[in-house]
């Protein structure tokens, strides 16, 4: 005669938890309302700020690479072509035959380093130099007679055109508030800070959500494996 089991109900657990399906993973919740409107809010802040930061640094980027500069007016001088807070498109001069009376011009004035725009009034050729006695007189240069649109007289010394920077193209008006602020230690911290605050919290919200979905799929799993062995024993 074959010898009885002797757990006979331990054996029956066994084979019948064999022949049950695995447990099915519970359903994932949703996400809250209030978290998906915190988790958009923070995304829109670290994209408008990104954006903000890589703007400022394109513009003036883009501008370069076609041989151009882009220069923040501070003061009213060219009123009311332009004015102190716009912004002038500025192009290289590559041939002194550019310059004509009318056009408006970047250049260092020989009493200063400080670049100024002004409109040519005209062009003279004028000596470089003071005569000495008994010397022959120096040769003569090209210069540029300039005047603010706002000013009353011509700027009171000539500027040879060696010393023109370039001529302005185009004027964007208000865009030199926005550079100077941009390009200021504020303006780049405003730009940064919110966005990089923005990421640190979404990452601590990840975690966090991280660790709580963990623990409900454990407790779920640790539930089911209890809910099985129940119905075997009671089978």
């Amino acid at each position: 005669m074959p010898r009885p089991d002797l757990h006979p109900v331990a054996a029956t657990v066994e084979r019948r938890q064999s022949r049950l399906a695995p447990p099915t993973p519970a359903p994932r919740r949703r996400r809250p309302l209030r978290r998906r409107l915190l988790s958009a809010a923070l995304w829109a802040i670290v994209v408008v700020g990104a954006g903000a930061y890589a703007t400022s640094l394109a513009v003036p980027l883009w501008y370069q690479v076609h041989d151009q500069r882009l220069l923040i007016v501070t003061s009213g001088s060219m009123a009311p072509y332009f004015d102190a807070g716009d912004a002038v498109v500025m192009q290289n001069v590559s041939n002194p035959a550019q310059l004509k009376p009318g056009l408006v011009v970047s250049f260092w004035p020989l009493s200063s380093d400080v670049l100024v725009t002004h409109r040519i009034v005209s062009l003279e050729s004028i000596a470089g130099s003071q005569q000495v006695p008994g010397r022959p007189p120096p040769p003569k240069s090209p210069h540029i007679i300039t005047k603010g649109d706002a000013n009353e007289e011509n700027d009171p010394d000539a500027t040879p055109i060696t010393r023109v920077r370039g001529i302005v193209l185009t004027v964007h008006p208000g865009w030199g508030w926005v550079l100077q602020w941009a390009g200021s230690p504020a303006g780049r911290a405003t730009m940064l800070v919110p966005p990089l605050l923005a990421l640190a919290t979404l990452e601590l919200v990840a975690v966090a959500e991280g660790r709580r979905r963990t623990g409900s799929t454990a407790r779920a799993h640790d539930d089911s494996q209890g809910r099985h062995v129940d119905a075997v024993l009671h089978g």
